[in-house]
C-alpha cells in the first residue's frame, strides 16, 4: 500500500474544463469523444508550441493531411480560418473560436468549429476543443474533446474500434513525444495497430 501525501504540493488544484457552445453540448450531439493525458517533465508552453502551430501537426500526427494554414501564418489565432482533412472526411474549413496560450495559473485553450456542407447523408458540423495546463509537481495536463453533428458523425460513433478515440489518443501521444523531442513512427500509432490508419 502506498502512503498518501498531504503537502502544499498535493494535487488539490481545481482542473479547468472546456466551455461548450450550447449547439455542441456533449450528450446532445451525434458523436462525442474525450481524451486526456497527464505527464511529467514538460510544460504547457512546450505543448502549446506544437499544438498551436499548424505547420507542425503532420510531423507528430499522421491522421491529418491537406493542411492549409491561415493567411496570417501557421499560428492559430481566434478568428483565423484554416483547412485540413482527418478521419477520412473531405478537407474541412475550420474557424478558430478560442486561442489563449497557457500562462501562470491559466490553462491554454484552443478550439475550432467546422462544417461540411451537403445533403442529409453528408453534412457534418464539428467543434474540437483543447485544454493545456501545468499541474503541481512538474506535470502537464492535455485534454481534447470533440463534438459532432450529422449522419456521418453518428456512423463514426458506432464504429468499432472507436477510431475517434484512437486517433485523438494518437494526437495526444504525438504532442507529448514532439514536446520531448521524440519522433513519432507512423506504423506504431494506435490507429495503425488497429488497422485503421487509412479510411
Amino acid at each position: 500500500m502506498f502512503p498518501s501525501v498531504a503537502s502544499p504540493h498535493s494535487d488539490n488544484t481545481k482542473q479547468s474544463a472546456i466551455v461548450w457552445p450550447l449547439h455542441f453540448q456533449p450528450g446532445t450531439t451525434d458523436n462525442f469523444t474525450s481524451n486526456e493525458v497527464i505527464t511529467k517533465g514538460i510544460t504547457a508552453s512546450q505543448i502549446w508550441a506544437q499544438l498551436n502551430n499548424i505547420s507542425k501537426w503532420q510531423s507528430y500526427y499522421p491522421n491529418c493531411s491537406d493542411i492549409t494554414p491561415p493567411s496570417s501564418g501557421p499560428q492559430l489565432n481566434k478568428g483565423d480560418s484554416f483547412h485540413f482533412s482527418t478521419f477520412g472526411f473531405p478537407v474541412l474549413e475550420c474557424l478558430v473560436k478560442e486561442s489563449v496560450p497557457p500562462g501562470r495559473g491559466q490553462a491554454g485553450r484552443l478550439a475550432w468549429s467546422a462544417k461540411l456542407e451537403g445533403g442529409e447523408d453528408e453534412a457534418v458540423e464539428v467543434y474540437h476543443a483543447w485544454l493545456v495546463e501545468d499541474l503541481p509537481n512538474d506535470r502537464v495536463r492535455i485534454l481534447t474533446q470533440e463534438s459532432q453533428i450529422g449522419k456521418p458523425a453518428a456512423a463514426l460513433s458506432g464504429k468499432k474500434p472507436n477510431v475517434m478515440l484512437l486517433g485523438h489518443q494518437d494526437w495526444l501521444d504525438g504532442l507529448v513525444a514532439a514536446a520531448k523531442g521524440k519522433e513519432v513512427v507512423k506504423g506504431e500509432t494506435n490507429l495503425a495497430r488497429a488497422g485503421q490508419l487509412a479510411y
